[in-house]
């Protein structure tokens, strides 16, 4: 959680006494000797400043570090006038205020902000404008779209470019421009273009089944619009999962008078050499292969070497899976198409604009600049008062423009980093020796996973902090598995620390709270509430319209959805041309989400009051509430409001803005039908397949299953024809958002016959005899329907309990895939018919792997299982 004291942005002279606000520079010289004397005659009084954490407002420390049960930067508290009782800080009930006092300052107090803008705009000095020397005009741009192979990992893969290029062609146009695109669709399936951000009629959105019907194999289709916003914008397919594969490309509105520096349209994105349609399935299906190729598995055999054992129960015990900060493995980052990006073309003094689009499917970046501090000047084409930072992470689809300075004649590296670190990009501005950025250390994830188990209740909930305002990515959950805020995970200062008497060990191993390499000069990383528009934004006057979301969903099935509804759940949310719609968004899931709104952009309601920037993107981190507010001034029709991350969309996470009494749309001749195509995106159902093949037997599973359906077939063959054969089938529907209950229906047949004086360990006959209940079970021959329910328990167990057609109760416990180790899985299984069954599975692939097991009628066996 980046919750840490904002230095670098003021002089360290002006904040030498925490305990008093910073003082206006209205005040006289005189004043501020007098201000000064003050400060030095109550010296005393510095040694009462305390520090809080603030996820455990229990610790206090006289110094600035870290929290040693979380490893949060401590923030300052705020100067009480109680005195300490029983040697120790009163506990005040003025707890929410301290709570609010973020940072350092309260949450309404922007002097900070004014103070960098001052600082940003002085660096940058004055700017030289050009105007443009063609009045309004059509612009015309000719796309092709075609197959085409390319190799940015490690294998010749499958894309899609556009007029033989990846990313697509940059379109540029000016204000007050029309724009007339002509999409020449040569592909063997249908395609759209959707224009990211911009304010344009409906019909040309370019939504398949919402806005119109998609383009046709090798056919061409027409867009044409006017230009009336400015700014940084991109295009991308709408289209299924193309966007992941090539279709990305940036989309720049300048102004009529534009700055006249050096400037660079730069699109992220990064690539997979696995087929999208496998990701998403994959993702679907619980996979975790994408965790072994990051290195990111959490298995116990790594909680125990590294002290974390505790965590892991804790974590399990929760229902939860490993933790993460992206869902998918690429082999590869790219800026503009290439992973190192040449610019030599700058020099010394040259202050270069970069208009940078996240054109990813599903990763946030980081952006670190090697030549200085990075100035923000505008987001989502909307400008904002410049700010400095050194770092910021722009999330997927989300635009910023930013201004560096190339300091010395040297070539200096713009790093682009993926959330979880896996990789990175590099943009090199300027000819000469390489200046490298700092690169970012491995992200520590068994404190966050601490984090997480603190953070969840056993209902999957997020607890809310009493007082905490969660918004505006302030508080950043992850700044736990940040090395370089909260130290290295194996620190030499924590290695001291364990082995003295009576010290405690914090739960995530950073011992950040006492690891003086933590003690490093702040990072200043740039968060919402920094960004102020130049003019007021305030809505014009009218009716309001007020609506609450939660932004909902789980890992465990990869399911997504507001309010646990997919968009094929809900209807279509009506608004009126006129009214002002508030949004209020509540993030109650582990993963952030970037929620774009199509057509309109809205206000963000920060600590900016009347100048709240305007965006069509707003990232929302775990247990953030955020506000939005946009102007209903469309002439009607449907409009997107979605996540952003490719795979949360197309599971559904969305919802359709419709405009009352709308005219019927010529683009949809049948509504109907492309209702129905629209929803069958998250309806869609996705295969999983195992199959062991050992030395005693074959044992399987098919599966079929999409957001709330699962139908599954598992089989039992013995290679010894006494050991016979069994077939079990169910179908069922999971209830409630967590989907840890499923109740179903369904069928199971078995044949084969037994040596009667054969016994398992719990001396049962594996002859007919009878189960835990006394009833007697068809170990022989069975044949019968049954009713049953599964639920998951603490530690993902899941239990199962049937009811057949002739009377007879089964219950069972069951977990697969216990991670042991990196690549190592355990399973077992044991039932009241007196069954049992455990083995382990090493995984080579993603589809083969290496298996042994032990079964209570089958006995044991080894060989192989492929898995799909």
């Amino acid at each position: 959680m980046k919750l840490i004291l904002q230095k670098g942005k003021v002089d360290k002279a002006k904040t030498a006494d925490p305990g008093k606000k910073k003082q206006g520079t209205k005040k006289g010289a005189m004043e501020g000797m007098k201000m000064l004397a003050e400060k030095l005659e109550s010296k005393p009084k510095e040694e009462s400043v305390t520090y809080t954490c603030p996820m455990h407002p229990e610790i206090h420390d006289s110094k600035p570090g870290n929290c040693p049960k979380c490893g949060m930067k401590l923030i300052r508290e705020k100067p009480r006038s109680a005195p300490e009782q029983n040697g120790g800080t009163k506990e005040s009930s003025k707890k929410s205020e301290d709570m609010g006092d973020m940072a350092g300052m309260a949450m309404d107090d922007n002097s900070s902000d004014m103070e960098n803008i001052k600082t940003a705009k002085a660096n940058l000095g004055p700017i030289k404008t050009v105007a443009n020397k063609f009045p309004p005009r059509t612009v015309r741009y000719d796309l092709y779209i075609a197959d085409t192979t390319v190799n940015y990992g490690r294998k010749s893969k499958r894309a899609i470019a556009v007029n033989g290029q990846i990313p697509m062609p940059t379109l540029t146009f000016t204000q007050g421009d029309t724009a007339l695109i002509y999409v020449h669709n040569n592909l063997d399936e249908e395609t759209a273009l959707h224009w990211h951000g911009l304010f344009l009629p409906n019909k040309m959105d370019g939504v398949p089944f919402l806005t119109q019907m998609p383009i046709k194999p090798h056919t061409t289709y027409i867009y044409k619009f006017p230009i009336v916003q400015h700014g940084t914008h991109w295009y991308h397919s709408h289209s299924g999962l193309q966007e992941q594969i090539g279709m990305y490309g940036a989309f720049i509105m300048n102004k009529r008078t534009e700055w006249d520096i050096p400037t660079l349209p730069v699109v992220i994105s990064e690539w997979t050499d696995m087929k999208p349609e496998e990701v998403h399935r994959s993702l679907k299906n619980a996979n975790d292969w994408f965790a072994i190729k990051k290195g990111t598995t959490q298995s116990y055999a790594e909680a125990i070497r590294t002290g974390h054992f505790k965590t892991k129960v804790a974590n399990e015990w929760k229902r939860m899976n490993a933790m993460d900060v992206s869902d998918v493995y690429y082999e590869a980052f790219l800026i503009n198409g290439k992973n190192q990006n040449e610019q030599p073309q700058f020099k010394a003094g040259d202050k270069v604009r970069l208009r940078i689009a996240n054109g990813g499917a599903s990763d946030y970046f980081w952006l670190k600049y090697a030549g200085g501090k990075i100035t923000v000047v505008a987001t989502d084409g909307n400008d904002v008062e410049p700010v400095e930072v050194d770092r910021l992470i722009i999330a997927v689809s989300e635009t910023y423009d930013v201004v560096v300075t190339i300091p010395e004649n040297k070539s200096y590296e713009f790093l682009v980093t993926p959330e979880d670190r896996t990789g990175s990009a590099s943009l090199w501005l300027g000819k000469g020796e390489k200046v490298h950025a700092e690169k970012m250390p491995k992200l520590k994830y068994f404190a966050g996973m601490k984090m997480m188990n603190d953070m969840m209740d056993m209902s999957g909930n997020m607890v809310q902090m009493e007082g905490m305002k969660m918004q505006n990515q302030i508080m950043d959950m992850n700044t736990v598995m940040y090395p370089e805020v909260t130290g290295e995970e194996n620190s030499k200062t924590e290695k001291k620390m364990k082995g003295m008497p009576g010290m405690q060990m914090s739960g995530d191993k950073s011992m950040a709270g006492m690891n003086m390499e933590a003690e490093t000069a702040d990072i200043v990383t740039l968060n919402y509430n920094m960004l102020r528009d130049p003019k007021k934004t305030t809505l014009p006057k009218g009716p309001w319209k007020e609506l609450k979301f939660d932004l909902t969903g789980n890992m465990n099935r990869y399911v997504w959805t507001l309010d646990n509804k997919t968009v094929s759940e809900s209807d279509k949310i009506l608004i009126k041309k006129g009214e002002n719609v508030r949004i209020i968004l509540y993030n109650n899931s582990m993963m952030r989400h970037p929620m774009h709104l199509h057509g309109h952009d809205f206000r963000v309601i920060n600590r900016q009051g009347e100048y709240a920037p305007m965006k069509n993107i707003i990232d929302i981190m775990p247990m953030e509430r955020d506000t939005l507010e946009f102007a209903a001034t469309e002439p009607g029709g449907d409009w997107f409001f979605h996540c952003h991350i490719l795979y949360h969309m197309m599971s559904g996470m969305g919802r359709v803005f419709s405009y009352e009494n709308s005219p019927p749309n010529p683009e949809i001749p049948d509504p109907k039908l492309a209702q129905r195509k629209l929803f069958s995106d998250d309806r869609v159902f996705h295969p999983m397949a195992r199959i062991g093949i050992e030395t005693n037997g074959s044992d399987g599973e098919i599966m079929l299953a999409n957001t709330r359906y699962r139908f599954t077939t598992e089989w039992r063959i013995g290679f010894d024809k006494e050991m016979g054969y069994e077939s079990e089938s169910h179908f069922g529907r999971y209830i409630g958002r967590n989907q840890w209950l499923l109740p179903y229906i369904g069928w199971d047949f078995r044949k084969r016959t037994v040596d009667p004086l054969d016994k398992n360990v719990f001396g049962q006959s594996l002859s007919p005899g009878n189960n835990l209940f006394g009833q007697g079970n068809t170990k022989n021959f069975r044949q019968v329907f049954h009713l049953g329910v599964q639920y998951t328990l603490p530690l993902l167990i899941v239990a199962d309990a049937s009811l057949d057609h002739k009377g007879n109760v089964r219950f069972q416990l069951m977990r697969e895939d216990i991670p042991v180790s990196k690549r190592l899985r355990f399973q077992f299984m044991v039932n009241t018919d007196k069954e049992y069954m455990a083995g382990f599975r090493y995984i080579v692939t993603k589809y083969f792997g290496l298996s042994t097991h032990y079964d209570s009628d089958m006995g044991y066996g080894a060989g192989l299982t492929l898995s799909y």
